[in-house]
């Protein structure tokens, strides 16, 4: 049980954020920095900073009480927190590069995934193509096995419902009991033209499904355990439930972008598949792969983006040329994805975000793992604290 110390800052910092997150949106960022707030009845009001100045102050003050928290945890998530914020406002208020960004706001080194780290990965897919008996180079094999597994467009919406289920139902028999009926779980919204390959919106349980990228089944089963169960739906009702019965700090109820958080959030969704032990072929390994490999190849659009400052046009070029499944529908999101300044280096947290949350999840003994969930759900994390459970 965390101390009535931690919870109290919590609150503070809840409102803080929401704070920043105001002053933003003043701005005319219409998603804001807190994407999400699960404090639906309003409990929790807005810090009135009447500037960033104001709001830095804050952040400087609850960044000294972090260091007082009894939790070892708690005091380096709440550093950090305060960091990536007070990085954000610094960013707002006069400018900030794109490498300090990534360093300030994530943590994470302030370079593109390397080169020799993405031949390796296709070398992995390589092999396993090789293994199911396709034939010719890399970028042959890759347009087989997708079109094989290709899920037609009028099929896409019963495929994605059908998985959606038997997540839920895996979810429940392997790891915990979702304190929800499955009535209550995610349904399906197609959507086109938008810079996300799918999105979570939790509060109007509805998962927005990009259909313009071509789409396979291994895909769509990635898909509904990212953001469905156990991933980003399982996220934000275990952080309800557990904030309602006093269990958690009160900010869990904000996801936050361009934050410490940001890598464990969308690592959650990664690792979910290999949490529920379902990577059942290697239709599904080659899936896996392909993830990671297109979470390093989206860093490294990001980076001649924005570090470089190559135009969009060539780092469309550059990416098309080193997608591998996907078509045109997968490069133009992503494109669009790493255009937006409030929210290009985001992507950095889905090549970070499964590695360190798999090694921690790993690390855990299976009889301590049921602990280990509330551990994980209970509290916000950064790539620091997920691997802190003791």
């Amino acid at each position: 049980m965390l101390s009535e110390a931690t919870l109290a800052h919590g609150r503070r910092t809840m409102t803080a954020l929401l704070g920043v997150d105001a002053l933003f949106r003043a701005e005319g960022d219409g998603e804001g920095l807190a994407v999400v707030n699960l404090d639906t009845s309003g409990e929790y009001a807005a810090d009135p900073f009447a500037s960033y100045t104001d709001a830095q102050r804050c952040f400087e003050a609850l960044r000294a009480e972090a260091a007082l928290l009894p939790e070892a945890d708690r005091r380096a998530y709440y550093d950090q927190l305060c960091h990536s914020t007070l990085g954000f406002i610094t960013w707002r208020e006069r400018g900030l590069s794109f490498e300090r960004q990534l360093r300030d706001f994530l943590h994470v080194d302030a370079q593109p995934v390397p080169d020799a780290e993405l031949d390796l990965l296709q070398a992995e897919m390589r092999t396993l193509l090789d293994g199911m008996g396709y034939s010719g180079d890399l970028r042959t094999q890759c347009a087989a096995w997708e079109e094989r597994n290709r899920v037609p467009a009028e099929a896409v919406p019963e495929v994605t419902c059908e998985l959606l289920s038997a997540a839920w139902d895996r979810t429940e028999e392997r790891l915990m009991r979702i304190p929800a009926s499955k009535d209550d779980g995610m349904r399906l919204t197609p959507v086109t033209g938008v810079a996300f390959n799918a999105r979570c919106d939790y509060l109007h349980r509805s998962i927005e499904l990009n259909t313009d990228p071509i789409l396979t089944r291994p895909g769509l089963k990635h898909l509904a355990v990212h953001e469905g169960y156990p991933g980003h739906y399982v996220q934000f009702k275990l952080r309800e439930t557990m904030a309602r019965n006093g269990e958690a700090p009160a900010d869990v109820l904000l996801s936050v972008v361009n934050t410490a958080s940001s890598s464990v959030f969308e690592g959650l969704g990664d690792a979910g598949i290999a949490m529920l032990e379902w990577m059942e072929s290697d239709d599904d390994r080659f899936q896996s792969v392909m993830n990671r490999y297109r979470a390093g190849i989206g860093t490294g659009a990001a980076w001649r983006l924005h570090a470089l400052g190559w135009p969009s046009e060539r780092v469309a070029d550059w990416l098309r040329s080193r997608s591998l499944v996907g078509g045109e529908g997968w490069v133009q999101n992503r494109i669009k994805f790493c255009a937006a300044p409030a929210r290009a280096v985001l992507i950095w947290s889905y090549w970070w975000g499964e590695p360190t949350v798999a090694a921690a999840w790993n690390a855990v003994a299976k009889e301590r793992r049921p602990e280990f969930l509330r551990y994980l759900h209970g509290r916000m994390h950064s790539n620091t604290t997920v691997g802190m459970f003791a």
